[in-house]
């Protein structure tokens, strides 16, 4: 359930604001029926827009209760109970693609601080 000050991320397009899925905005306000106050702003600090949006509209990428980024395994599964049957079906078979990947001898996973100690 999302709360006050969780950083989300859209999922849908709203032209009609300029917003884009990918966005971030932050929670500052829940209302009644699943609707959620969110302000999205520039890198400057600037308020872009302040609307509110429904729950199937984002998914939450960073918790205000606990400091820390929601897992990426969370979020795949907030993404994929959205997704038809044979999309999800497809996200599937790519976790396992990359899965077995993983399993090879020698595969070498380069992480981002293996990268950056070169």
């Amino acid at each position: 359930m999302p709360e006050l000050f969780d950083v989300i991320e859209l999922t849908t397009d709203i032209p009609e604001q300029a917003l884009y899925a990918g966005m971030e905005g932050t929670i500052v306000a829940s209302h009644p029926g699943d609707a959620y106050e969110v302000e999205f702003v520039d890198p400057s600090g600037e308020t872009l827009a302040s609307l509110a949006l429904r729950s199937h509209q984002f998914i939450v990428v960073w918790q205000a209760s606990t400091g820390a980024p929601v897992p990426a395994a969370e979020q795949v599964t907030a993404l994929m109970k959205r997704l038809p049957e044979s999309a999800g079906q497809e996200v599937l078979d790519f976790a396992r693609f990359l899965h077995e990947r993983g399993q090879r001898p020698g595969f070498r996973r380069v992480t981002d601080s293996a990268a950056t100690a070169r």
